[in-house]
């Protein structure tokens, strides 16, 4: 046991306990929770710092607004609900559709008004929040895929997540849907993770429930060596959220629309850890060299300059 966390350590990964004794309690303020805790909030937050986000639609905050969904989303075919405080894609419902008085899932399954009603009682009771908390249900703009990222996933829409230390970028993936995870950009659900080059921005290998794959599942496309659309917009956005949050260590979740491309989906103060085997990479020796250089001033342009110095080699 003893030498397995021992090896581990010396390639650099970075378990939960030394994660949050190290960089989340040492560099996150518990005060500074809240503007990423709420993903309404984080929205406002975002909008106020000139970032771009998807559109808000409406707000749901009590049973009784559950009879206001149809004039929020009025005709529109597509939109996502998703409580204000939910926690790993938890609670997440994606409309792609709509046939008759059905609702179509990014996975081609059909909801009926009263289940989809019935979805939106369960988030504001706090089924799917953190800690279980009463919660607000947001309502907002469906992204529609990037026509290169498209070619690489299964229906839903791909995320991009960047771990962000003291405003430097250190590590990336990109979170493919698959028909296992019902057309969710979530790994604990079956989603792919795939490895980003820093400084390219070129996708590496990609794993799916702790298996090394070379192609997606249901689509067959290769997963290396394809180039993130709006990359270097992408970084920029990532290292802007330091100053933006105040929070030391962070992870930011990026999606990229065909039409208005990269937009900040979410942020966490409690990024997981998953990232590290979508790279074959630890994290740890990537944050010691950040620590490294000491305490800094630096614009975010000239943070990214030294990230891409610093990670050339890296993934």
């Amino acid at each position: 046991m003893f030498e397995v966390r021992n090896r581990l350590r010396r390639n650099g990964v970075l378990g939960i306990n030394r994660r949050n004794s190290e960089f989340i309690r040492q560099w996150n303020p518990r005060r500074l929770y809240p503007l990423v805790d709420d993903k309404l909030r984080t929205k406002r937050l975002a909008l106020t710092a000139g970032m771009p986000v998807p559109d808000l639609f409406g707000v749901i905050e009590t049973q009784h607004d559950i009879r206001d969904l149809p004039g929020i989303v009025a005709d529109r075919q597509q939109f996502v609900v998703k409580p204000a405080h939910g926690s790993g894609g938890n609670g997440v419902l994606v409309i792609t559709g709509r046939r008759g008085n059905r609702f179509a899932k990014a996975s081609g399954a059909l909801l009926d008004e009263n289940e989809l009603d019935h979805h939106i009682s369960n988030m504001l009771s706090g089924l799917y929040s953190l800690g279980g908390q009463r919660d607000r249900v947001v309502v907002e703009y469906y992204v529609r895929c990037d026509p290169e990222l498209a070619k690489i996933s299964f229906r839903g829409v791909p995320d991009i997540r960047l771990i962000v230390f003291r405003g430097y970028p250190v590590m990336a993936m990109i979170r493919l849907p698959t028909r296992l995870s019902d057309g969710r950009a979530n790994l604990h659900q079956g989603a792919v993770g795939v490895g980003i080059a820093l400084a390219s921005g070129t996708t590496l290998g990609g794993v799916q429930e702790n298996h090394r794959i070379t192609e997606h599942p249901d689509t067959g496309h290769q997963l290396e060596g394809m180039t993130i659309p709006g990359w270097d917009r992408i970084l920029e956005m990532a290292a802007s959220c330091y100053e933006m949050t105040g929070l030391g260590y962070l992870g930011v979740d990026i999606v990229v629309d065909r039409d208005f491309g990269p937009l900040i989906l979410e942020l966490n103060a409690r990024p997981g850890l998953a990232i590290q085997i979508a790279n074959g990479s630890g994290l740890h020796h990537r944050l010691i060299q950040i620590e490294q250089l000491g305490e800094t001033s630096h614009t975010p342009d000239q943070r990214l300059t030294a990230c891409r110095e610093i990670f050339d080699q890296a993934s």
